[in-house]
């Protein structure tokens, strides 16, 4: 049993804000917060380089932290401005061929197929999408019928932003290795909520950031590739601390995951990273998904004895993000009344965020409302109240 009077005690957030924007940005624990605020304080006194000297040790362990959540090596573990730099780091590092194909899955999230297309644009590459299995996910079966020899990628969110479900990363890291295809997992919504093995999954990379379910701040991500790739792969951008300047004609690649970093970085985010990932698990993970999931499982339950409200989550496993649309409400206007009248914090998933997905289900857009473990049923009840309230005012 978690303690979560000590871990709302340790969460300034919660006594002004009902926080059910976890899958956006979690509020952070007051370690992480005055972490970067005492580094913050170092660099105004002290300068921002010697501040960063200074705090070696700090920011050392941030990939400790990081290699030890997913159970890889440090080596292995790259720190970055954000999720979205770390996974277009690792994937234009890929080097493509003409005929080469990319398989994905119906939920992908938008940036991701962006990049899919941009790179088609460039080199003649295939972008397949492997179909749904009856409960929404993506069908293992089909993905192992559709792989080939020209299969370069399969590149999957584990969660969705737009959705509950929970995708079979394991599964699908097992063909990938039958097949001697890359696999890159996006873990934005997944890291920090659940275990992640990147061992057990057999991913080769796996994106992450700090502001969802680690409770880390903004501005800070990191990217796992595993040591054996690392070696195939060019990012799409160098500087003095990604590679060595040999001579006028010449450079190398640094030789670990540290080629897909650059040199300047919010060093007060870095540190806050490692206390981020410290915390989490301290907490525990395998408690923090038991937490979460039984969170999430009341919120749904308490979501569909509304009238008017429809929960749209699918999957066989689902996690702590719950989706739901309003009948005669626009996402938008349900997600803004909650805040401005009720401090209730939620997000909307647009179509534009996954026009495969959304296009499939016959959605527009939908209020996302995700727990964490100190979220409490009080609060969940409060939402529920609130959604009742907004729809007798706008009938």
């Amino acid at each position: 049993m978690l303690d979560i009077i000590r871990y709302r005690a340790e969460t300034p957030g919660v006594r002004y804000v009902t926080h059910f924007n976890n899958a956006g940005s979690s509020l952070p624990p007051a370690k992480v917060l005055h972490t970067m605020i005492d580094h913050l304080e170092d660099e105004a006194f002290k300068g921002g380089y010697e501040a960063a000297k200074d705090a070696s040790d700090k920011l050392d362990n941030t990939y400790q932290a990081v290699a030890k959540l997913i159970n890889a090596e440090t080596d292995e573990i790259a720190i970055l401005e954000n999720a979205t730099r770390a996974w277009t780091m690792a994937f234009y590092g890929i080097k493509f061929a003409d005929g080469d194909r990319i398989l994905t899955s119906v939920a992908e999230y938008a940036s991701n197929y962006i990049a899919f297309l941009q790179m088609q644009k460039h080199v003649a590459i295939e972008i397949d999408v492997v179909p749904n299995d009856e409960h929404g996910q993506l069908d293992v079966d089909a993905l192992r019928d559709m792989m080939d020899e020209r299969v370069r990628l399969i590149a999957i969110s584990h969660v969705p932003t737009q959705n509950g479900l929970v995708q079979p990363a394991t599964e699908i890291g097992r063909i990938a290795a039958e097949y001697d295809a890359l696999y890159l997992l996006d873990a934005c919504q997944s890291v920090g909520q659940m275990p992640i093995d990147v061992e057990a999954i057999g991913c080769h990379m796996l994106s992450a950031t700090g502001r969802k379910y680690l409770r880390g701040p903004r501005g800070i991500g990191f990217l796992y590739v595993k040591r054996d790739i690392i070696p195939q792969l060019e990012p799409p951008v160098l500087d003095l601390h990604s590679a060595t300047w040999q001579s006028a004609t010449e450079y190398t690649l640094a030789p670990d995951a540290t080629r897909f970093e650059n040199w300047e970085m919010n060093i007060a985010a870095k540190i806050g990273l490692g206390v981020a990932v410290d915390y989490a698990l301290s907490v525990g993970i395998e408690a923090i998904q038991e937490r979460v999931t039984q969170l999430a499982d009341t919120m749904r339950q308490k979501l569909a004895d509304i009238d008017r409200v429809t929960v749209h989550d699918v999957g066989v496993n689902q996690c702590g993000i719950v989706t739901f649309s309003v009948e005669g409400m626009s996402a938008e206007d349900v997600s803004a009344e909650l805040r401005a009248t009720y401090n209730i914090n939620t997000s909307v998933s647009p179509r534009t965020y996954a026009i495969l997905d959304f296009s499939r289900r016959n959605l527009d857009s939908v209020v996302r409302s995700s727990v964490h473990y100190y979220n409490t049923d009080a609060e969940i009840d409060q939402l529920c109240e609130a959604l009742v309230k907004i729809m007798k005012s706008d009938s």
